[in-house]
């Protein structure tokens, strides 16, 4: 039984090793030997030291754009290459009817001309380190999870510390790895004057809209370029200021004009947001079926409505392109990962692998007594109904509208204030950001929706109210609260009463929902940190059963390192081919003048992109203007703008999507099917060259 046993996991090792051959979001500072090796076998030239120890090395010039995307600086002065979709709320709040840069795009011509943003900034990272063995001479093995967050949070302030006594511009943070089993210090240093220098109009930057997202084939130009503001004296991060000056880097990446070809190396590097992909069966069921399935289903109702008002009114696209964006993204996101779920049958792959785990534990003993698997079916079990719940409730009610937005935050507000007597509130005056007709048939609606999520007699009592006083017509009860409820009052302290408040509906409202969200947490806090502790020993299961291999970490939204090749899939049974070109776009441009919205462009486009001579930006192996290009390299979400590197580390493209066919690498990455589309570098510069004669820039960034 023992030598059976063996061979088996000998077995696995062997076809994992293949399967693991193009996977993995890898951290930098310990990146394994094999895998560099690996690397170089597809076509890296650069000495290891290049990645990450080097004055030069690769990764000092990408950076986490504004906590949710990629970049790379491209010049001496600071020049920094993000997706357009990265730039889009920036572009969309210097946006007006009269300077519409949505729809037109934008070009500072001077440095004079570069828009400043309030709230975004880039991030270097500047060291990484292993802290689990510090934490554990601590005692970090043996306690709760309460003494364990306790203990880190005494680290990290101990940390921040020291480097702010080397350095008062560095930032540290303490992360988890591999499911909580290990911990590493993360050091940056932040900039927060980031401007607006260039995009193109949101046609191009976006084209394809919905329909294309997460498709291939593409042709979506997703850039936009910003620049970051350094202090005068010192080169270093600084506060807006208009006496600032553009920073200048040690290192930055060189721009490629040579392109690329089927099989040739390419790699990524930056900040992948979140991957589960040691996460348990039972915890991809919950996923599927509590969170997926709920939020795809309430956003598609959201943004019905939303997309109605948009259409008939350009101030109202103005003010929720960015907002519509962001929620259809994880709409289509979540139907494709459902559908790839059960297509691959990931969750019964999950379940044949827990078995071998659990022939492991049998004939080792390792993690007897701790990793449980009857445990997890019922912890998770115990959790499903509530989680579902929860995740409606957030879809529905959690920023989908001002008012609701507002009746939260009064209802936690005064659950925080303790003063007796009359309390005082107040709600800025942000009427510039929201459409009053819009909102209020989106609350209307999502309240009528959320019905389905919970049995009648557990609905908050306001349901009785919209039945009893206005027959069952949520719209008329919107109406009525922004009426009568002094939370709309905006830009005024709302002073209040105890008595007034239990008058006011606003209040109530949002007292009643957050009172079904209070109900939920017990549950949670029950199994919460239970569910964890078992996932982080399954997780040390695999490791230690595939220990032969090298193993990543989730990604966390800290740096990584992904390589591979270029090349396409079977799509549909055909090929997809690697690239797409100038003539597939036009095709798209002419259907979209016939009715699809999402391939209409500026004439303009359609003019520069039908030209029969594309010069210097013709590739050489093709013949052709290529436009977006296909690699296996293994991406996520906040992978956005992250650049794409040939073998010599320079810039041939920035990532932008995943194809639909495997929307479940977040927790299974399929080698046959997972590929990462990028926007060619040389598309980026045509359209900087031609559309925008963006001279300065070009020149800036080293391109004749």
């Amino acid at each position: 039984m023992k030598k059976k046993n063996l061979f088996l996991a000998a077995t696995l090792m062997l076809s994992s090793a293949a399967a693991h051959a193009d996977e993995g979001m890898w951290t930098l500072y310990n990146l394994p030997q094999a895998v560099y090796e690996q690397m170089k076998s597809y076509g890296f030239s650069a000495p290891y030291e290049k990645l990450y120890q080097a004055d030069d090395a690769i990764m000092k010039s990408v950076v986490n754009f504004s906590g949710y995307c990629s970049g790379v600086v491209v010049s001496p002065d600071g020049l920094v290459l993000t997706n357009h979709h990265c730039g889009f709320e920036a572009i969309r709040s210097h946006s007006t009817v009269e300077h519409d840069y949505m729809l037109n795009g934008f070009y500072a011509k001077t440095y004079a001309d570069e828009l400043p943003n309030k709230d975004m900034f880039v991030s270097f990272m500047v060291e990484q380190k292993d802290i689990t063995p510090e934490l554990e001479k601590r005692g970090f093995k043996e306690m709760t999870g309460e003494q364990r967050a306790k203990l880190l949070n005494e680290v990290e302030n101990e940390m921040i510390k020291e480097v702010h006594a080397k350095d008062p511009s560095l930032e540290l943070e303490i992360k988890p790895f591999y499911e909580g089993n290990k911990y590493f210090a993360t050091t940056y240093r932040t900039f927060n004057d980031l401007r607006l220098v260039f995009t193109i109009p949101k046609s191009m930057g976006k084209f394809g809209g919905e329909t294309d997202n997460w498709m291939w084939p593409r042709q979506t130009c997703d850039y936009s370029v910003f620049r970051i503001y350094a202090d005068p004296k010192t080169n270093g991060p600084a506060a807006y200021s208009k006496d600032n000056v553009p920073y200048h880097p040690k290192h930055w990446t060189k721009v490629s004009m040579d392109g690329y070809k089927q099989g040739d190396f390419a790699m990524t590097i930056g900040y992948p947001g979140s991957t589960e992909r040691y996460l348990s069966s039972y915890g991809i069921r919950e996923m599927r079926d509590a969170e997926n399935a709920p939020r795809a289903q309430i956003r598609g109702v959201k943004q019905d409505v939303m997309i109605k008002h948009m259409r008939a009114d350009e101030a109202v696209r103005i003010k929720y392109d960015s907002k519509y964006a962001q929620s259809s993204n994880y709409w289509k996101n979540s139907l494709g990962m459902n559908k790839c779920i059960d297509s691959v049958g990931i969750i019964r792959q999950k379940a044949d692998f827990e078995d071998r785990i659990m022939e492991y534990q049998k004939w080792t003993g390792y993690l007897k007594g701790k990793l449980d698997f009857d445990k997890m079916a019922r912890l998770y079990q115990k959790r499903f109904d509530v989680d579902k719940e929860n995740t409606a409730w957030r879809e529905s009610f959690q920023r989908t509208s001002e008012f609701n937005t507002r009746a939260i935050t009064l209802a936690n507000m005064v659950k925080g204030n303790t003063t007796k007597g009359k309390k005082t509130y107040t709600f800025d005056d942000n009427s510039a950001e929201w459409d009053e007709a819009l909102d209020k048939d989106v609350q209307a609606t999502l309240i009528d929706n959320f019905r389905q999520y919970l049995p009648a007699d557990r609905l908050p009592e306001f349901y009785k109210t919209i039945e009893k006083k206005f027959g069952g017509d949520a719209h008329k009860y919107v109406d009525w609260l922004y009426s009568t409820s002094v939370l709309m009052k905006s830009g005024k302290k709302i002073t209040l009463s105890d008595k007034a408040l239990k008058n006011d509906p606003g209040y109530q409202y949002g007292k009643q929902l957050i009172a079904i969200r209070e109900a939920e947490l017990p549950v949670f806090r029950e199994v919460g940190d239970s569910i964890n502790e078992q996932e982080r020993y399954l997780c040390d299961a695999k490791v230690r059963y595939e220990q032969e291999l090298p193993h990543y970490s989730d990604a966390n939204f800290t740096m990584r390192l992904s390589y591979g090749q270029v090349g396409g899939y079977m799509l549909g049974g055909e090929p997809s081919g690697y690239y797409t070109d100038a003539a597939s776009i036009v095709r798209k441009m002419e259907s979209g003048e016939k009715g699809t919205i999402d391939y209409q462009a500026e004439p303009v486009m359609k003019q520069l992109l039908s030209a029969n001579d594309f010069g210097k930006y013709t590739d050489k192996t093709s013949g052709k203007m290529q436009l977006c290009f296909l690699t296996n390299n293994d991406i996520t979400g906040g992978n956005s703008g992250s650049p794409m590197f040939d073998g010599k580390g320079n810039l041939i493209g920035l990532a932008f999507d995943g194809n639909w066919d495997s929307l479940s690498s977040d927790i299974w990455f399929d080698k046959k099917l997972a590929r990462c589309i990028g926007v060619d570098i040389r598309y980026v510069i045509y359209l900087m060259d031609k559309w925008g004669h963006a001279d300065r820039l070009l020149k800036e960034m080293g391109v004749e």
